[in-house]
């Protein structure tokens, strides 16, 4: 072959690679994020799920199976044990963080975030949590702050970033102290002021069906939103009608522009506070929950095919133990053999309440009496309606009466005691209430879902993100 045609052939190669490069580039991407969850946590999703809703669970069937998988670490600047701040910070950004810090970087510096860059670039953007809205994990990925604790600036950077969707629990740092509920020290009514912006504000599961906007703020709960297995489905909307209702306001041109995609950022929280209270139940219940919300994604993909679903999260809570153990301290063998069946999955699902509402009543009831005998009593009116065949072993009784520590791993009482109860019984162990440095998983279906593969580090995610946005 001659140099010419040599010189054609490459020419014509690299055209082909760089308009296959562009026709992978999505216009839509929706990351789907788990906080706290790893690959333990997604596998217990899909057993269960399996086993007690007959249901296929998307992240694992679908998404992991039929898309990319990859691992990622997730170390932050100054701990080995990530928080959920500077994982998302790096995720956002591309650089690493301090624990506690909100896309700010050890020197001080802001870099430009995710949904900042989104939105430059002309896509729409929505951020939508189970937590407050101004928490750690959505705040990274959209503004900045030196400290997470910095609720109400989170606040008023929203305001000024505007997305087009913004939705989860918090309002109380969206309304001064002088009103029912509010925290602003400084006077303002942001809710009023996202509404002179053009908003529709809502605060209940029956408004996700009536939004007549393409600016959505959506305020269910001054603080977190309930976990499922507590959720009063009349007052506090499910994180999939919360999808539903971003990507209809998403998904529409404005008045300005044509439709050039959107960035939606939605995240179940709960899945992490379930992993520090070290509770397998409303764990479960969430999964599917964020399954279900999963699914609403892929359906939107089959309508949208140039859309990218992504499932992640930012690091592992509660070091997810279920396993093969004796069911006491005698020999080991098979008359002393607890394994997870789905015996023990029926058992679980039985239970009526989260550890952290248990924990809150029983705290309640622990000031008001100096009884402890009323107090056991009130301890088993809770364990005999809301955790059915449930035994509590009299070491354990012991310390939720006494409120004493169960071990310096535990932070997170009567809960984790309670916790701990459970996994004798149903082989559900945790190794701690605090986070892990499990590699966080990604899962990635659609276009541009090849760039999610191997061993990477939670920086790069910023890196491909930013790529597969970027117009050029």
């Amino acid at each position: 072959m001659s140099m010419k045609k040599i010189a054609i052939f490459m020419m014509l190669f690299i055209s082909v690679i760089a308009s296959a490069q562009t026709d992978t580039r999505p216009k839509n991407i929706i990351i789907l994020f788990a906080d706290g969850t790893t690959s333990s946590q997604y596998e217990f999703g899909r057993y269960s799920s399996a086993l007690l809703r007959q249901q296929p669970f998307a992240v694992t069937d679908v998404v992991m199976a039929k898309g990319q998988y990859q691992l990622m670490k997730n170390e932050s600047a100054d701990y080995y044990v990530t928080d959920s701040a500077a994982a998302a910070s790096a995720m956002s950004t591309g650089y690493k963080a301090n624990n506690g810090a909100i896309s700010v970087t050890p020197d001080g510096k802001s870099s430009q975030t995710i949904m900042q860059y989104a939105k430059d670039t002309g896509k729409r953007i929505g951020l939508l949590s189970t937590a407050p809205i101004y928490d750690a994990s959505p705040a990274a990925f959209s503004v900045h702050a030196k400290s997470r604790r910095d609720s109400e600036l989170i606040v008023n950077q929203y305001l000024e970033l505007a997305p087009d969707v913004l939705m989860g629990g918090g309002s109380n740092y969206f309304l001064p102290s002088s009103l029912p509920g509010g925290k602003r020290q400084d006077g303002k009514n942001v809710i009023e002021a996202f509404q002179a912006k053009g908003y529709q504000y809502i605060n209940t599961p029956e408004q996700l069906t009536k939004i007549n906007s393409s600016k959505l703020l959506g305020l269910f709960a001054e603080e977190d939103l309930d976990y499922e297995i507590d959720r009063n489905a009349q007052q506090t909307p499910n994180l999939s009608q919360m999808v539903i209702a971003a990507l209809q306001v998403l998904n529409q041109n404005s008045k300005k522009n044509k439709n050039r995609g959107f960035v939606l950022f939605a995240e179940n929280e709960n899945t992490d506070s379930a992993g520090h209270q070290n509770d397998v139940a409303a764990l479960m219940r969430d999964l599917w929950a964020f399954d279900d919300a999963v699914k609403v994604a892929l359906e939107f993909q089959k309508q949208n095919p140039d859309t990218l679903v992504i499932v992640t999260g930012d690091h592992e809570t509660g070091g997810f133990s279920p396993n093969d153990i004796p069911k006491n301290l005698e020999p080991a063998g098979n008359t002393n053999y607890l394994n997870v069946k789905v015996e023990q999955l029926k058992k679980i699902e039985r239970y009526k309440m989260s550890l952290q509402e248990f924990s809150d009543k029983f705290k309640a009831k622990a000031k008001q009496t100096n009884s402890n005998t009323e107090l056991n009593i009130y301890l088993n009116a809770l364990l005999g309606e809301y955790f059915p065949g449930l035994v509590l072993d009299d070491d354990l009784r012991e310390k939720i009466l006494t409120q004493k520590q169960l071990g310096a791993n535990s932070n997170y009482l009567p809960a984790n005691i309670l916790g701990l109860a459970i996994a004798r019984q149903t082989g559900f162990y945790w190794g701690t209430s605090g986070h892990t440095p499990a590699p966080i998983t990604v899962a990635a279906i659609g276009p541009g879902s090849q760039v999610f593969k191997g061993f990477d580090d939670n920086t790069a995610f910023a890196t491909k993100l930013r790529r597969l946005i970027s117009e050029k």
